[in-house]
């Protein structure tokens, strides 16, 4: 490059800096929705992540957040940003607009973001690419000038990451499913294990706080499912309700779907942190609320059948029942709304008592042909009353009982005895209207192989007096086993 080009290039260069400064995207809700003075923002921010609850480690991919003014929501907020624990290439920061409706995203490509903190510099180069798609993406100024849904996620990133921070921030202004769809489409060569995707929404504005807890964890519930289809029949079923000042079940919807869809080809685990709504804060009004919640999803290579959360509700219910049975002689009533969606599905389940460390009964109930928190409720009611090996429990042995509980996972039909693994998997086995089943345990309490272990369960269980594999349907289940400590 000669003398001239040289010195003309970085003419443009210093030109070009000087526009992009010239356009950094101000605040517009500091001192409204969080404190304009950067000590306070930052002693306030500093003491919510130092002291805010802590969970397990994982590869983070994407976070939900809200984006409520912080004396309503950054508690909530927090709990997401807790669990980030690597530096990301590029935080994609996803919103909807609350101001403008028009059939694409808007991008910030004029310059870069500023908070009371500093400037957060915008990864220009990969919002250029993006804009390529013009049909998707463009730059629309009313999308941003007075937004706050990427803003208020800022302060947090740099509270966390200081200046080591790039983002891509993208306003959903469209409410068209296909348009969204598309959009996730273009987006996904970029949600990789390098970048963070955040998505910014409230949840269901203005019910009362009774019916706000009702459709916000119906919301909640299905995006935990990570199933698209679930999802958007829950805001149509919510939009049905009739529910006095009900807006939306999440004014962030279309920015979720776009996640929904980038989730779809592999086992991606949604973890709910925390809901609560604005009724649960000192500023809020329990007659008209704004909910919020914290999701944080990362991709396991084996996602567990049961969460931690599934099986604390599950052993509750049977802790319930088996008190409700003994003490009051009734079946408990469930309410449903209050369940994750797992608990609905049809399984197999047994319930076991121990008192000390003795056997006090055991009863289950193997074909899936009722919803799992019924089953639980049912098994823990026989394993005290109907086990015919002992006595029925009496309230005074309460104290001393522990409850486990076996979930059975739905049965998968094997071609090979290649495919049991033996202590993990059990079996079932059916020929015509013959069927029998051992569990997992049985194989390894009685130092089975696979054949001896399939051939006992034909014989002796399912009475199949001339066995042969060949002729005989096996089926393999795990069960999923978790008990009081």
């Amino acid at each position: 490059m000669c003398t001239t080009h040289k010195i003309a290039f970085a003419f443009l260069t210093v030109i070009f800096m000087q526009n992009l400064h010239a356009n950094t995207r101000g605040c517009a809700v500091s001192g409204s929705f969080y404190s304009k003075d950067k000590t306070e923002l930052s002693s306030q921010l500093s003491s919510l992540l130092q002291n805010t609850k802590e969970f397990d480690t994982q590869n983070i991919r994407a976070l939900i957040v809200p984006h409520a003014g912080y004396v309503y929501s950054a508690s909530t907020a927090a709990l997401s940003y807790k669990t980030l624990h690597k530096k990301y290439k590029n935080i994609f920061l996803i919103g909807s607009s609350h101001h403008i409706n028009v059939n694409a995203a808007s991008i910030y490509n004029i310059g870069n973001y500023q908070t009371p903190l500093g400037v957060v510099k915008v990864n220009q180069e990969i919002v250029s690419k993006l804009l390529q798609n013009k049909s998707l993406f463009s730059y629309y100024k009313d999308a941003h000038t007075k937004e706050h849904t990427l803003e208020v996620q800022l302060p947090f990133l740099q509270t966390i990451y200081k200046d080591d921070l790039q983002i891509v921030p993208v306003i959903m202004a469209t409410s068209n499913v296909q348009t969204i769809q598309a959009i996730s489409k273009v987006l996904e060569p970029y949600f990789t294990q390098d970048n963070l995707f955040i998505i910014s929404t409230d949840l269901s504005h203005y019910p009362s706080y009774e019916e706000a807890n009702i459709v916000d964890m119906d919301t909640l519930n299905a995006i935990t499912s990570n199933d698209t289809q679930k999802f958007m029949l829950t805001l149509n079923k919510n939009d049905s309700l009739g529910i006095n000042d009900f807006h939306t079940s999440a004014c962030g919807w279309s920015s979720i779907l776009t996640l929904m869809y980038l989730t779809q080809s592999n086992a991606y685990n949604y973890e709910l942190l925390q809901y609560i709504n604005s009724g649960d804060t000192q500023y809020g009004d329990k007659k008209r609320v704004v909910g919020y919640g914290s999701i944080r999803i990362y991709e396991e290579k084996q996602k567990s059948f049961l969460s931690l959360e599934e099986k604390k509700q599950l052993l509750e219910i049977a802790k319930l029942s088996l008190h409700e049975a003994t003490v009051n002689n009734k079946r408990i009533s469930i309410d449903e709304s209050k369940l994750y969606p797992k608990l609905k599905e049809k399984l197999g389940a047994f319930v076991t008592l121990y008192k000390d460390t003795s056997l006090r009964g055991c009863i289950g109930r193997f074909e899936p042909n009722q919803a799992l928190y019924s089953v639980v409720v049912d098994m823990a009611i026989a394993a005290a009353q109907q086990d015919t090996r002992f006595t029925k429990v009496k309230q005074s042995e309460l104290k001393s009982i522990n409850i486990e509980v076996s979930v059975l996972t739905p049965r998968k039909k094997i071609h090979s005895l290649d495919e049991i693994i033996l202590g993990k998997h059990g079996i079932y086995i059916q020929k015509g209207s013959l069927h029998g089943t051992y569990l997992p345990h049985v194989a390894t309490q009685m130092n089975w192989n696979k054949e001896e272990f399939v051939r006992s369960c034909a014989v002796e269980k399912a009475g199949i007096k001339n066995y042969d594999t060949n002729n005989t349907e096996i089926f393999i289940y795990e069960a999923i086993v978790f008990g009081e400590k």
